[in-house]
């Protein structure tokens, strides 16, 4: 299987006998972060498979398959077979989420996926997401689904609330739940020590979710249509005060 590497509309070929390395440095320069380790991640092919490695020591990937019905968290250290025929990385350094593809033309797995249902909420395995809750994620996943396969800054809890019109110890209470949520069901990054929240809890809830397609780019529509009711209902509210007057 020969395998491409895709970054911002840029390829880059990944010969057999090579080590492609990809960080600061490398086969694939990401960026100048100084978050980004030098050397953070490598793609190379041993025993008849090709395999993503993590040779960072801090930061860790959301890797998928395209339909994001399969995710694995790679972790500093931790390598994965590509067996996909395109596979989709996500990774946080510092304020900024960076999305690459990585692509092969002879996969050794191929997914088959059952037709899903919705009825008003949002489902991902046993996990059900309430309107609210979907809002919240989609508000922080924003820049990364209007330029996927590029790179984006994820907002603070301060900017993604003030884009829903709510208050920061509502959004702040939501993030909580939503992440305790998806915990339980398994989604890793989202806790730091035991019965704590993690502090990049952020960047990693925007990385699933993008990932396992939980948010995808046309639910942008529903952030436009929360923005145009937060408006009306407090123009409605200013009329009300002025006829008071």
């Amino acid at each position: 299987m020969n395998v491409q590497v895709e970054f911002c509309g840029e390829w880059f070929d990944v010969s057999e006998g090579q080590t492609f390395q990809i960080g600061r440095e490398g086969d694939l320069e990401i960026d100048d972060n100084p978050y980004l380790h030098r050397r953070f991640l490598t793609i190379s092919r041993h025993d008849d498979l090709w395999w993503l490695e993590n040779v960072g020591s801090r930061i860790s990937a959301t890797v998928a398959d395209s339909d994001g019905n399969m995710q694995a968290w790679l972790a500093p250290g931790a390598r994965l077979p590509l067996v996909f025929a395109h596979t989709s990385v996500l990774f946080t350094a510092g304020p900024t989420t960076y999305e690459l593809g990585i692509v092969g033309d002879s996969p050794s797995f191929e997914a088959t996926s059952p037709g899903s249902t919705q009825v008003g909420e949002t489902t991902i395995g046993p996990v059900t997401l309430t309107d609210s809750q979907k809002l919240l994620i989609i508000s922080l996943a924003e820049p990364v689904l209007r330029g996927r396969g590029s790179t984006a800054s994820i907002p603070t809890s301060a900017q993604a609330a003030a884009r829903l019109g709510w208050a920061i110890t509502r959004f702040n209470r939501k993030l909580d739940n939503v992440c305790e949520k998806l915990a339980r069901f398994g989604v890793r990054g989202l806790r730091g020590a035991p019965g704590q929240l993690a502090v990049n809890r952020r960047a990693r809830l925007v990385e699933h979710a993008v990932a396992s397609r939980l948010v995808v780019a046309a639910d942008l529509e529903l952030l436009e249509a929360n923005a145009e009711s937060a408006a009306a209902e407090r123009a409605e509210r200013a009329d009300g005060e002025a006829a008071v007057q």
